[in-house]
Protein backbone atom coordinates (compact mmCIF):
# COMPACT_ATOMS: atom_id res chain seq x y z
CA UNK A 1 0.00 0.00 0.00
CA UNK A 2 1.40 3.65 -1.02
CA UNK A 3 1.48 6.04 1.16
CA UNK A 4 -0.97 8.16 -0.71
CA UNK A 5 -3.28 4.99 -1.13
CA UNK A 6 -6.85 6.32 -1.45
CA UNK A 7 -6.18 10.52 -2.31
CA UNK A 8 -7.21 12.37 -4.48
CA UNK A 9 -4.82 14.99 -5.83
CA UNK A 10 -4.67 17.84 -8.38
CA UNK A 11 -2.07 18.68 -9.90
CA UNK A 12 -1.12 21.84 -11.91
CA UNK A 13 1.63 22.58 -14.60
CA UNK A 14 2.35 19.14 -16.14
CA UNK A 15 3.60 20.40 -19.25
CA UNK A 16 6.61 18.25 -20.30
CA UNK A 17 7.69 14.78 -18.66
CA UNK A 18 10.83 16.55 -17.57
CA UNK A 19 8.72 18.76 -15.26
CA UNK A 20 8.95 17.99 -11.49
CA UNK A 21 5.02 18.32 -11.56
CA UNK A 22 4.95 15.51 -14.02
CA UNK A 23 6.77 13.38 -11.56
CA UNK A 24 4.84 14.57 -8.98
CA UNK A 25 1.85 13.07 -11.05
CA UNK A 26 3.47 9.90 -11.86
CA UNK A 27 4.97 9.33 -8.36
CA UNK A 28 1.55 10.24 -6.99
CA UNK A 29 -0.06 7.22 -8.94
CA UNK A 30 2.37 4.76 -8.00
CA UNK A 31 1.77 5.34 -4.17
CA UNK A 32 -1.75 5.17 -4.57
CA UNK A 33 -3.55 7.97 -5.38
CA UNK A 34 -5.65 9.22 -8.34
CA UNK A 35 -4.87 11.88 -9.86
CA UNK A 36 -6.40 15.11 -11.79
CA UNK A 37 -4.09 17.32 -13.94
CA UNK A 38 -5.51 21.03 -14.25
CA UNK A 39 -4.30 22.75 -18.25
CA UNK A 40 -5.92 25.78 -20.18
CA UNK A 41 -5.58 27.50 -23.58
CA UNK A 42 -2.47 26.66 -26.23
CA UNK A 43 -0.68 24.63 -23.22
CA UNK A 44 -3.75 22.21 -23.00
CA UNK A 45 -2.40 19.72 -25.73
CA UNK A 46 0.77 19.57 -24.13
CA UNK A 47 -0.65 18.49 -21.44
CA UNK A 48 -2.76 16.09 -23.01
CA UNK A 49 -0.13 14.38 -24.93
CA UNK A 50 2.20 14.12 -21.65
CA UNK A 51 -0.83 12.93 -19.30
CA UNK A 52 -0.72 9.72 -21.73
CA UNK A 53 2.56 9.54 -20.45
CA UNK A 54 1.54 8.68 -16.96
CA UNK A 55 1.09 5.24 -15.41
CA UNK A 56 -2.76 5.44 -15.34
CA UNK A 57 -5.47 7.64 -17.04
CA UNK A 58 -5.46 11.41 -15.51
CA UNK A 59 -8.48 13.32 -16.48
CA UNK A 60 -7.44 17.02 -17.42
CA UNK A 61 -9.67 20.26 -15.87
CA UNK A 62 -9.76 23.59 -17.69
CA UNK A 63 -7.73 26.08 -15.15
CA UNK A 64 -6.02 29.39 -16.02
CA UNK A 65 -5.10 30.35 -12.25
CA UNK A 66 -5.71 34.19 -13.53
CA UNK A 67 -8.81 33.96 -14.87
CA UNK A 68 -11.65 34.30 -12.37
CA UNK A 69 -14.39 32.25 -14.00
CA UNK A 70 -12.04 29.14 -14.29
CA UNK A 71 -11.65 29.61 -10.50
CA UNK A 72 -14.96 29.93 -9.83
CA UNK A 73 -15.67 27.10 -11.84
CA UNK A 74 -13.11 24.72 -10.03
CA UNK A 75 -14.89 22.65 -7.75
CA UNK A 76 -17.81 21.75 -10.07
CA UNK A 77 -15.32 20.53 -12.91
CA UNK A 78 -12.80 18.65 -9.90
CA UNK A 79 -16.04 17.15 -8.60
CA UNK A 80 -17.25 15.25 -12.26
CA UNK A 81 -14.02 13.44 -11.74
CA UNK A 82 -13.75 13.27 -7.61
CA UNK A 83 -17.49 13.52 -6.51
CA UNK A 84 -16.21 13.52 -3.04
CA UNK A 85 -13.42 16.20 -3.56
CA UNK A 86 -9.44 16.29 -2.73
CA UNK A 87 -6.64 15.81 -0.71
CA UNK A 88 -4.23 17.71 -1.57
CA UNK A 89 -3.17 20.43 -4.46
CA UNK A 90 -0.04 20.86 -6.12
CA UNK A 91 1.01 24.46 -7.07
CA UNK A 92 3.37 24.36 -10.46
CA UNK A 93 2.92 27.58 -11.75
CA UNK A 94 5.53 30.74 -12.77
CA UNK A 95 6.15 32.78 -15.12
CA UNK A 96 7.90 36.48 -15.63
CA UNK A 97 8.08 38.30 -18.70
CA UNK A 98 11.11 38.31 -20.45
CA UNK A 99 11.95 42.06 -19.56
CA UNK A 100 11.31 40.60 -15.88
CA UNK A 101 14.45 38.76 -16.31
CA UNK A 102 17.83 38.58 -17.41
CA UNK A 103 19.43 41.28 -15.41
CA UNK A 104 16.83 44.29 -15.98
CA UNK A 105 15.77 44.41 -12.50
CA UNK A 106 15.80 48.43 -12.30
CA UNK A 107 14.42 48.94 -15.93
CA UNK A 108 11.55 46.45 -15.66
CA UNK A 109 8.08 48.09 -15.63
CA UNK A 110 5.20 47.79 -13.23
CA UNK A 111 3.34 45.78 -15.79
CA UNK A 112 5.64 43.12 -16.06
CA UNK A 113 6.20 43.47 -12.36
CA UNK A 114 2.76 42.60 -11.59
CA UNK A 115 2.22 39.54 -14.57
CA UNK A 116 5.44 38.07 -12.37
CA UNK A 117 3.60 38.41 -9.09
CA UNK A 118 0.04 37.62 -10.06
CA UNK A 119 1.23 34.71 -11.79
CA UNK A 120 4.12 33.12 -9.62
CA UNK A 121 2.72 34.50 -6.07
CA UNK A 122 -0.72 35.03 -6.06
CA UNK A 123 -1.83 32.44 -7.94
CA UNK A 124 -1.14 30.32 -4.73
CA UNK A 125 -4.22 31.72 -2.53
CA UNK A 126 -6.15 32.02 -5.72
CA UNK A 127 -5.48 28.11 -6.32
CA UNK A 128 -6.41 27.65 -2.85
CA UNK A 129 -9.02 29.16 -2.29
CA UNK A 130 -10.78 27.72 -5.84
CA UNK A 131 -10.25 24.21 -4.41
CA UNK A 132 -11.07 25.16 -0.38
CA UNK A 133 -14.48 23.69 -0.80
CA UNK A 134 -13.19 20.29 -2.42
CA UNK A 135 -10.92 19.68 0.94
CA UNK A 136 -13.34 17.88 3.42
CA UNK A 137 -11.57 17.45 6.97
CA UNK A 138 -8.22 18.35 5.87
CA UNK A 139 -5.99 18.78 2.85
CA UNK A 140 -2.05 19.57 1.66
CA UNK A 141 -1.08 22.11 -0.67
CA UNK A 142 1.97 22.03 -2.07
CA UNK A 143 4.08 24.32 -3.91
CA UNK A 144 7.17 24.25 -5.87
CA UNK A 145 10.01 27.55 -5.12
CA UNK A 146 13.06 28.66 -5.45
CA UNK A 147 14.81 29.60 -2.68
CA UNK A 148 14.06 33.56 -2.43
CA UNK A 149 16.10 33.77 0.58
CA UNK A 150 19.01 35.54 -1.25
CA UNK A 151 19.19 37.42 -4.73
CA UNK A 152 20.41 35.19 -7.89
CA UNK A 153 22.32 36.15 -11.07
CA UNK A 154 19.22 36.94 -14.00
CA UNK A 155 16.53 35.85 -11.60
CA UNK A 156 15.41 39.16 -11.00
CA UNK A 157 11.66 40.01 -10.53
CA UNK A 158 11.18 36.00 -10.40
CA UNK A 159 12.95 36.24 -7.17
CA UNK A 160 10.80 38.89 -6.15
CA UNK A 161 7.66 37.09 -6.84
CA UNK A 162 9.32 33.69 -4.86
CA UNK A 163 9.37 35.36 -1.99
CA UNK A 164 6.24 36.99 -2.48
CA UNK A 165 5.22 33.09 -2.93
CA UNK A 166 6.91 32.29 -0.04
CA UNK A 167 5.47 34.96 2.21
CA UNK A 168 1.75 33.87 0.92
CA UNK A 169 2.13 30.35 1.91
CA UNK A 170 3.24 31.25 5.21
CA UNK A 171 0.06 33.47 5.10
CA UNK A 172 -2.24 30.61 4.03
CA UNK A 173 -0.92 28.41 6.47
CA UNK A 174 -1.69 30.46 9.38
CA UNK A 175 -5.61 31.39 8.03
CA UNK A 176 -6.42 27.78 7.16
CA UNK A 177 -4.97 25.81 9.89
CA UNK A 178 -8.03 25.94 11.48
CA UNK A 179 -9.46 23.68 8.62
CA UNK A 180 -6.91 21.24 8.99
CA UNK A 181 -5.34 22.35 5.66
CA UNK A 182 -1.56 22.46 5.41
CA UNK A 183 0.26 24.55 3.11
CA UNK A 184 3.92 24.29 2.64
CA UNK A 185 6.34 24.69 -0.27
CA UNK A 186 9.10 22.90 -1.59
CA UNK A 187 12.73 24.57 -2.99
CA UNK A 188 14.14 22.59 -5.82
CA UNK A 189 17.44 23.17 -6.82
CA UNK A 190 17.56 24.30 -10.42
CA UNK A 191 16.43 21.27 -12.76
CA UNK A 192 16.28 21.48 -16.53
CA UNK A 193 12.80 21.86 -17.05
CA UNK A 194 10.89 24.15 -19.90
CA UNK A 195 10.40 26.92 -17.52
CA UNK A 196 13.79 27.19 -16.67
CA UNK A 197 15.08 27.47 -20.09
CA UNK A 198 13.26 30.68 -20.73
CA UNK A 199 15.32 32.00 -17.60
CA UNK A 200 18.40 34.10 -19.41
CA UNK A 201 21.99 32.42 -17.66
CA UNK A 202 20.91 29.55 -16.37
CA UNK A 203 23.33 27.70 -16.91
CA UNK A 204 25.25 30.21 -14.25
CA UNK A 205 22.63 27.83 -11.63
CA UNK A 206 23.87 25.03 -12.85
CA UNK A 207 27.73 26.23 -12.61
CA UNK A 208 27.48 27.14 -9.38
CA UNK A 209 25.19 24.25 -7.50
CA UNK A 210 28.00 21.56 -8.26
CA UNK A 211 30.78 23.88 -6.97
CA UNK A 212 29.04 24.65 -3.37
CA UNK A 213 26.40 22.25 -2.85
CA UNK A 214 27.18 19.41 -0.03
CA UNK A 215 25.16 16.20 -1.96
CA UNK A 216 25.92 16.13 -5.89
CA UNK A 217 22.79 17.71 -7.86
CA UNK A 218 22.29 16.75 -10.87
CA UNK A 219 19.66 19.24 -13.42
CA UNK A 220 18.29 16.72 -15.04
CA UNK A 221 16.90 15.07 -11.93
CA UNK A 222 13.44 16.52 -11.06
CA UNK A 223 12.30 12.70 -8.94
CA UNK A 224 13.72 14.12 -5.07
CA UNK A 225 12.22 17.24 -5.50
CA UNK A 226 8.50 15.28 -6.79
CA UNK A 227 9.43 12.81 -4.41
CA UNK A 228 9.57 15.39 -0.98
CA UNK A 229 6.16 16.61 -2.56
CA UNK A 230 4.31 13.55 -2.73
CA UNK A 231 5.67 13.44 1.27
CA UNK A 232 4.10 16.41 2.26
CA UNK A 233 0.80 15.31 0.42
CA UNK A 234 0.79 12.21 2.45
CA UNK A 235 -0.30 11.69 6.20
CA UNK A 236 3.48 10.82 7.19
CA UNK A 237 3.53 15.05 7.73
CA UNK A 238 0.25 15.92 9.41
CA UNK A 239 1.44 18.42 11.79
CA UNK A 240 3.67 20.42 9.04
CA UNK A 241 2.50 23.59 7.70
CA UNK A 242 3.83 26.82 6.70
CA UNK A 243 7.08 25.28 6.30
CA UNK A 244 10.05 25.26 2.98
CA UNK A 245 11.58 22.09 2.47
CA UNK A 246 14.46 22.26 0.43
CA UNK A 247 15.41 19.77 -2.02
CA UNK A 248 18.78 21.24 -3.36
CA UNK A 249 21.52 19.07 -2.38
CA UNK A 250 22.37 21.19 0.79
CA UNK A 251 23.41 24.31 -1.12
CA UNK A 252 21.04 27.33 0.53
CA UNK A 253 23.16 26.53 4.34
CA UNK A 254 26.38 26.62 2.88
CA UNK A 255 28.39 29.99 3.06
CA UNK A 256 30.64 31.55 0.24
Amino acid sequence: MGILEGKKILVTGVLTDASIAFHIARIAQEQGAEVVLSSYGRVLSLTTRIAARLPKPAPIVELDVTNSEDLDALESRVREHFPAGLDGVVHSIGFAPEAALGGNFLNTSWEDVSTALHVSAYSLKALTMAARPLFSGGGSVVGLDFDAAVAWPKYDWMGVAKAALESTSRYLARDLGAENIRVNLIAAGPIRTMAAKSIPGFEEFEKVWNERSPLFWDVTDPIPAAQASVALLSDWFPKTTAEIIHVDGGLHAMGA
